[in-house]
């Protein structure tokens, strides 16, 4: 999706709800984006949102990913225009996708192990 928006965000909570197995409950670590904590997002029964402090970086695992893109697959390039922009994120978002084990390397936290 080109926008984020509350729309996109109810069209992947759909596509998240799809993935929950049937009798379990999914806990969704959020940050505080308008378009994550709007009043119009529709949670699925099987979903809750646990919204992250404000301006705490180094709990959103997220914003590691993003800086690891950033500075590895797109950066020092020009681009023509926005879809150009999109499409290079796009392509190296599936392209990290399709590598796990670097999110997990990304994402991990050795403080959050010693507890």
């Amino acid at each position: 999706m080109p926008f984020c928006n509350t729309a996109g965000m109810n069209q992947h909570l759909a596509e998240i709800s799809e993935m929950v197995s049937p009798g379990r409950h999914a806990v969704l670590l959020l940050d505080q984006a308008g378009w994550h904590l709007s009043c119009e997002v529709t949670m699925p029964n099987n979903m809750t949102q646990l919204p992250l402090p404000a301006k705490c970086l180094e709990l959103n695992v997220m914003e590691n990913v993003w800086q690891f893109m950033r500075h590895n697959w797109l950066s020092n390039r020009v681009f023509r225009d926005h879809d150009d922009i999109a499409g290079h994120c796009c392509h190296h978002w599936n392209r990290r996708v399709d590598q796990p084990w670097r999110i997990m390397s990304i994402g991990m936290r050795d403080w959050a192990h010693r507890f």
